[in-house]
């Protein structure tokens, strides 16, 4: 059963080595991130599901001691997904599933095995939710880290230039994760979301199924759109 998560964002900038001078535009949304991953602690889960967007290659199951590294963003600087353990896989992190490494790592996770989930963009809404129920059942207490961007299209900047409806997407968005809020998560708008380059929308859509019967509250810890990506930042618990 569910009985806690984390949801973040999953830019490689997260990471200070990566982000180099613009490290600090970062920094609160780095706090949140700590925050919510003391959240999934505190619960004292037996087994934590790390959940987060990932292209063909890096889809499927990554087992604890994975590696994954950000060398495609030009640092050399290597994680692991939890303690090794030797039933790694052989494959990477992809980047989404690194960040969040990098995040356990930064905070010490060492309260419960770990294991990685990467999803593809394509993952119809049912499906999601059908692997996140399947997540919720594997162990009394399930934590879940939740990996994941709102839409890139809120400046003329972001990778997606602007879109006006981006803003409203990202609004949303935030106020279901906010509430856990399950009816709303489940009925996001697969093509919509793809549209405004949201990478979340998969991996939420996830932690909507895991959630279904487990009665958690919701918090908003973080909300912004720096480089006009929205970012969030929420815990259920």
């Amino acid at each position: 059963m569910l009985v806690a998560a984390a949801v973040c964002p999953c830019p490689p900038l997260l990471v200070p080595d990566v982000a180099a001078g613009a490290a600090s535009e970062l920094e609160a949304a780095r706090a949140a991130c700590t925050d919510a991953l003391g959240v999934l602690a505190a619960a004292r889960p037996n087994l934590l599901v790390v959940v987060g967007p990932a292209e063909e290659s890096g889809r499927g199951t990554h087992p604890q001691g994975t590696q994954g590294s950000f060398r495609g963003f030009g640092v050399d600087l290597g994680v692991r997904l939890g303690e090794e353990t030797g039933a790694e896989s052989g494959r990477e992190l992809p980047p989404s599933l690194a960040v969040a490494a990098w995040l356990l790592q930064r905070t010490g996770w060492s309260d419960a095995p770990i294991e990685g989930l990467g999803v593809g963009e394509p993952l119809a809404a049912e499906r999601c939710i059908d692997v996140g129920r399947g997540i919720a059942a594997r162990a009394g207490r399930v934590a879940l880290l939740v990996m994941g961007d709102a839409s890139a299209c809120r400046t003329l900047k972001a990778p997606g230039y602007l879109d006006e409806r981006a803003a409203p997407f990202d609004a949303e968005v935030a106020r279901a994760l906010g509430d856990a809020d399950l009816a709303a998560i489940r009925s996001l708008d697969a093509e919509l979301a793809y549209e405004l380059k949201a990478s979340g929308r998969a991996p939420w859509q996830v932690l909507a199924g895991a959630a279904e019967g487990a009665d958690l509250a919701g918090a908003l810890l973080y909300e912004d759109a720096p480089y006009g990506v929205g970012y969030v930042v929420a815990t259920w618990s």
